[in-house]
């Protein structure tokens, strides 16, 4: 259950990622919401998380969904560079990911 807790906290750090930008520097009010919130779910599935992964593996592959989800997103919505290194560096953070998953042993 702590992966699913991790993946539910790695979507909601892209939200807040995401929403940060609408937010406009905290100046528009249902975007800012929609953040907060965003981040509250996020941390507190990371530290259900927690309870059972390793705090190095759980942190970093939580940054990571939200790192990966942030540049596709940000790509998608906002116009941002779809260069051929852009995707590459994406990839390794991606196979960062999963190599952290699968060397965390059955937790």
């Amino acid at each position: 259950m702590a992966w699913v807790y991790l993946f539910i906290a790695g979507i909601f750090e892209i939200v807040w990622a995401i929403g940060l930008k609408y937010t406009n520097g905290f100046t528009r009010l249902w975007p800012s919401i929609v953040t907060v919130i965003g981040m509250i779910i996020s941390f507190y599935f990371l530290s259900q998380a927690t309870k059972v992964l390793p705090i190095g593996t759980a942190y970093t592959i939580w940054t990571g969904i939200g790192a990966a989800g942030a540049v596709i997103l940000g790509i998608v919505l906002f116009g941002e560079p779809k260069t051929v290194l852009r995707f590459v560096f994406l990839a390794f953070v991606i196979t960062g990911i999963i190599g952290l998953k699968v060397t965390a042993g059955s937790q």
